[in-house]
């Protein structure tokens, strides 16, 4: 097995791809073209309105890209120098590209500061990923992967590392990620506004209503398909159990800082009500009822479950309380987000299934006994 192969890096690095991507050129909208070079930012004066909020952002921004890079590199047995050089260089070329592109975009202003903070910040995640290595830091990660999950486990190590952050957003039933059923039904009545009240009645005629015992049941499954996507990555019995409650604990964690930055520190922990707690709790026990299955069985069961926990999330209305807490979201300092939690919460459920639907698909047997 190459060591490409086995590193998480590359899969982390492209991740922060995707993430300057959406950060540099959201809202994706209203693009134009001004009739001047896109790098004409590089000649500018140095603007006088940068904040240390903006130096910060831009020089942290691309550090872990930098680092990710860099190791990624190193694991795929490039020299050291090779590898630091290759993530300076990709970086700033990346971060060029960004500048470049916001000069059609109304809302962004191309900077070469911004440029030169981006580059400074991965070249200093670079440095640090050679530090790292070179003192053998990096090297009690690669045994505790080696000894606890399996070599196909980096996609399943990114969607976990996403799981907390979509959870930040609020959601109409605790850990009910993936209701997009409304924003899909809105950008279908704004583009086709002549069936937009046929969409309205088959969409009053599908509707469930979610009572407390569907609540306990989506909360249940909300919990045991990430932890069972654990499971299916980890290789022995006791490691398996440890995931299961890392999973729990990520999942109230995330849920209170949710709850703490929508509603107020005073409110962290209401949401856990009676069928929360008991959602989490047989969510669990889920867990713990399949933790002897085979990778291919623990796999088939996390998509059955997804989809079910899908269907009934997008066919269950929200309710006006919850309206009025997304204005408070949109209208607020979340904005500063650019978009990219409601995003995640909306569709890590779907990234989830495509990858759990491509591991089957490419390993029908399973690939080792619990």
């Amino acid at each position: 097995m190459s060591a490409k192969r086995r590193t998480t890096a590359w899969a982390l690095s492209w991740l922060c791809v995707l993430v300057i991507v959406y950060a540099s050129l959201y809202p994706f909208e209203d693009w134009r073209n001004q009739d001047i070079a896109p790098w004409f930012f590089v000649g500018a004066p140095w603007s006088a309105y940068n904040t240390w909020f903006d130096i910060y952002s831009n020089l942290l921004g691309y550090g872990p890209l930098g680092f990710w890079w860099c190791l990624a590199a190193m694991r795929s047995q490039w020299t050291r120098a090779g590898s630091w050089l290759f993530a300076v260089v990709c970086a700033c070329v990346l971060s060029f590209a960004m500048e470049c592109l916001q000069t059609y975009l109304p809302t962004r202003v191309p900077s070469q500061l911004d440029w030169l903070l981006n580059t400074l910040g991965a070249l200093l995640g670079a440095g640090l990923a050679l530090v790292l290595e070179k003192r053998g830091w990096l090297y009690h990660w690669s045994q505790f992967r080696r000894q606890w999950l399996t070599t196909d486990a980096s996609g399943s190590l990114v969607l976990m590392v996403l799981w907390p952050l979509a959870l930040l957003y609020p959601v109409t039933v605790p850990f009910g990620l993936g209701h997009v059923s409304e924003r899909l039904e809105k950008s279908v009545q704004d583009t086709f506004p002549a069936i937009s009240i046929q969409i309205v009645e088959v969409s009053e005629a599908l509707s469930l209503t979610m009572t407390p015992t569907l609540e306990w049941l989506c909360v249940t499954l909300g919990v045991s398909v990430p932890g069972m996507l654990v499971l299916s990555v980890c290789q022995r019995f006791s490691q398996r159990l440890a995931g299961v409650w890392l999973v729990w604990v990520m999942a109230v964690a995330a849920g209170g800082l949710s709850a703490t930055l929508t509603y107020g520190p005073e409110h962290a922990w209401h949401w856990l009500v009676p069928q929360v707690w008991g959602g989490m709790g047989c969510g669990v026990l889920l867990c713990l009822a399949v933790i002897k299955w085979q990778e291919n069985h623990l796999l088939m069961v996390l998509c059955a479950a997804q989809l079910f926990l899908l269907v009934v999330l997008n066919l269950s209305p929200s309710s006006t309380y919850f309206e009025q807490t997304m204005q408070t979201w949109e209208q607020g300092r979340f904005i500063r987000f650019h978009g990219l939690t409601p995003w995640l919460s909306g569709w890590w459920p779907w990234l989830l299934l495509a990858w759990a639907s491509w591991r089957l698909l490419r390993r029908p047997a399973p690939s080792h006994r619990a």
